[in-house]
């Protein structure tokens, strides 16, 4: 964790300080008064739908001291009172004046699908050899980082971020948070195309990671994806490939699954070493891949990084068998149409005796063709080797239409609440049925998951 003083931040926001104590120690940073602790600083962001300066004194009853805009300069208060002209970039200020503390290896980790289990299995790889930080929870915003950067452990050796954005130009100003000597995309998919329009757009923003990285670092890029594929020699900065492609530089071969586990040779130049992965799906082994591959490039064990993926527990995709019931497959963090057609190759993957029931609710963020892309997830899932799929929301129901207009043999539900779902599968599944249940965040699909457990 950071300690800095006020005044220190008061320099870095080129801001005003109306009263209280400029030694005063800052531990951290806050921006969500119900959340604030003792030597927290509190950053109230104006919302579009509410100003968080509204908060400020309840939350100096606990925190240290507080950024404004919305106060004069007579403000007379025990607690420091920063006056800055924008409390959001003054955020990102304190962002860039805590990264150029940091003397170790950054690495930034972006991509329209797959970036948070790509940075948990880079994670992985790298702390069987060194002292990691990385991103917690969801904290990969241009508000999430800053947080991100006053939070890492001390003694860490190398820091692994995750980059997401929402909008046009949010990877410029994470790029210059993160600042990374090694960059990783995961690949382009249709995430936000309500506001990028175009997978090219997409692309466009998420390579823009590259803007501020050290001038001798390396961009890793997914090989199999199509468009990152077709970069090859045209970026600025030094470009290495992962992938299953013989031309990668980094390749996984001879793929296989054995029971729940994928099983791959990692290959590079002449090296070659067998990863066990304790993850559902083949997609990540591409996720697992660039995790070996960056360890060999930062030169440490590659049989003690292999080693580390056997015992690989993430925040996606949580197995979760209830013995004498059924098997659950938790996937309900959130999903785009590149994810939702992953989690089918997981269901229809599994070596299962019994029935593979898909639960899909919505998608969000998907523009004005979001009723096609679920059609299109449909028409992906209608041949697969899958018994039931249950669908819950309206833009669902156009993945249910697609399996049905395709004349497919899988048995289709359609519920109108979570509660409903959950009743449902509790009234046919057996032992040996397994579930995959996935959508938006937003559709709070854990509920069901809950019920199941209960």
């Amino acid at each position: 964790m950071i300690q800095i003083k006020v005044s220190e931040i008061v320099k870095a926001v080129k801001g005003t300080l109306l009263c209280g104590d400029p030694d005063t120690i800052i531990n951290d940073l806050c921006i969500d008064s119900r959340e604030i602790k003792a030597g927290d600083l509190f950053i109230p962001i104006i919302g579009n739908n509410q100003d968080a300066h509204k908060y400020i004194e309840r939350a100096l009853e606990v925190g240290a001291a507080t950024l404004t805009s919305r106060h004069s300069d007579t403000v007379i208060a025990k607690k420091p009172y920063i006056q800055v002209l924008d409390t959001e970039k003054a955020l990102h200020d304190i962002g860039y004046y805590l990264r150029r503390m940091y003397d170790i290896p950054f690495i930034g980790v972006t991509g329209s699908v797959g970036k948070t289990t790509t940075r948990e299995m880079i994670s992985t790889a790298l702390m069987s050899s060194r002292n990691v930080y990385q991103t917690s929870g969801n904290l990969n915003s241009t508000f999430g980082v800053p947080l991100t950067l006053a939070r890492a452990t001390e003694g860490a050796e190398v820091a692994v971020l995750e980059a997401g954005i929402g909008q046009p130009g949010e990877m410029e100003i994470l790029s210059k948070l993160i600042q990374p000597d090694i960059a990783v995309v995961t690949m382009i998919g249709v995430a936000h195309m309500e506001h990028f329009h175009t997978r090219e757009n997409i692309l466009k923003e998420k390579l823009e990671i590259i803007n501020h990285m050290s001038p001798d670092g390396t961009l890793f890029l997914n090989g199999d994806d199509e468009l990152l594929a077709d970069m090859r020699g045209r970026l600025p900065v030094k470009t290495v490939y992962y992938g299953t492609k013989d031309w990668c530089d980094y390749r996984a071969e001879n793929i296989h699954m054995d029971s729940y586990r994928y099983v791959y040779d990692y290959v590079h130049d002449d090296k070659k070493v067998t990863v066990t992965l304790n993850a559902l799906g083949r997609h990540n082994v591409a996720n697992s891949l660039v995790g070996m591959a960056i360890a060999d490039y930062l030169g440490l064990n590659l049989k003690k990084a292999a080693c580390a993926f056997e015992t690989f527990r993430g925040i996606r995709q949580r197995l979760i068998q209830i013995p004498g019931k059924y098997t659950i497959i938790d996937d309900t963090y959130n999903a785009s149409p590149d994810s939702m057609r992953a989690s089918i190759n997981v269901l229809a993957d599994l070596p299962e005796d019994g029935k593979k029931i898909l639960v899909f609710g919505d998608m969000f963020e998907l523009g004005a063709d979001s009723e096609k892309y679920h059609y299109e997830v449909g028409q992906y899932l209608a041949d697969k080797k899958i018994d039931t799929l249950v669908v819950v929301g309206d833009l669902a129901q156009n993945i249910m239409k697609a399996v049905q207009d395709a004349g497919s043999q899988i048995q289709c539900y359609s519920f109108k609440d979570n509660g409903e779902v959950a009743l449902f599968l509790l009234s046919v599944m057996m032992p040996e049925d397994v579930v995959l249940i996935k959508g938006s965040h937003g559709m709070n699909l854990s509920e069901i998951v809950s019920n199941l457990m209960g």
